[in-house]
């Protein structure tokens, strides 16, 4: 199998070198769909033989849809990485062993994130799951504003052995920033699914379904929960239940600011908007 590559970047220079190394031992077909970067980024892109489009960012979910849809895609299968993604050995291997016509019509990928340099191993997001590679025709993104999902439309998935790096080598005040952002998406997906004006093509929660639908019907138990008591539930099952502890001082940080403050502030924010009514 000899996917096409497609990425995401925004000034993603200290990373998306890394990401296209990888990307170009499993194809020779790589876009790189950039937000009009101010740094070196395109640059570097072109240096790695990628084709670089620009479009302007609206959603992750938005923009990846664009490039399916856009994008002069001329194989039968389509790998989908962030420009701060990177593929260990072992992906590459799984991936570059698959049959031109597979067993199943897309296959999810195991995610670890690293943050303040250190892999982060524990916590009960180590790793996560993505259904990053599926046949032409079939695979969309999900049209929501924070964390999106992949769908395919016919088939069955499989998982690959292996792991992809999630970089983030932005800074703290970079990092909390598009949490705050994120935090808005999060409150106008809830909005809509209490109003009954969430778009159509979700992804089903299911407690028993694959990896991405299990993740969904957890996140669904806990918007159950009451305002402010479920962040700080939320950090006591990752940091003490799930030992995040283990990860050392870069995991106190990273499960501080994700699962407590990222969580809080969402909480907060619903309650500044229906108050403010």
């Amino acid at each position: 199998m000899r996917p096409t590559v497609i990425l995401l970047s925004y000034n993603s220079v200290d990373t998306l070198g890394a990401t296209l190394t990888r990307a170009r031992e499993v194809s020779d077909e790589i876009f790189v769909i950039d937000s009009f970067s101010s740094d070196d980024t395109i640059a570097l892109a072109e240096s790695f033989g990628a084709t670089v489009v620009q479009h302007v960012f609206e959603n992750y979910g938005a923009q990846r849809n664009w490039g399916i849809d856009h994008l002069p895609i001329s194989r039968k299968w389509q790998l989908h990485l962030d420009a701060d993604e990177v593929m260990d050995d072992e992906l590459v291997a799984a991936i570059q062993a698959l049959p031109d016509e597979p067993e199943h019509s897309g296959y999810f990928v195991p995610r670890y994130v690293k943050f303040l340099g250190r892999v982060m191993r524990h916590g009960g997001m180590s790793p996560t799951w993505h259904l990053r590679l599926f046949r032409t025709g079939i695979g969309r993104c999900e049209d929501r504003k924070y964390d999106q999902h992949y769908l395919i439309s016919s088939g069955t998935s499989g998982q690959l052995p292996g792991v992809m790096i999630d970089d983030i080598a932005m800074s703290l005040s970079e990092w909390t920033a598009r949490h705050n952002r994120w935090a808005d998406g999060e409150v106008a997906e809830m909005d809509a699914a209490e109003t009954g004006h969430a778009a159509a093509g979700r992804l089903v929660a299911d407690a028993k379904g694959n990896p991405a639908q299990r993740k969904r019907a957890l996140r669904q138990k806990y918007n159950n929960l009451p305002l402010f008591v479920r962040p700080f539930a939320l950090f006591g099952y990752r940091y003490f239940f799930k030992m995040g502890f283990l990860d050392g001082t870069e995991g106190f940080i990273f499960w501080v600011l994700q699962t407590f403050w990222f969580r809080f502030l969402i909480d907060a924010k619903i309650w500044e908007k229906r108050n403010r009514s």
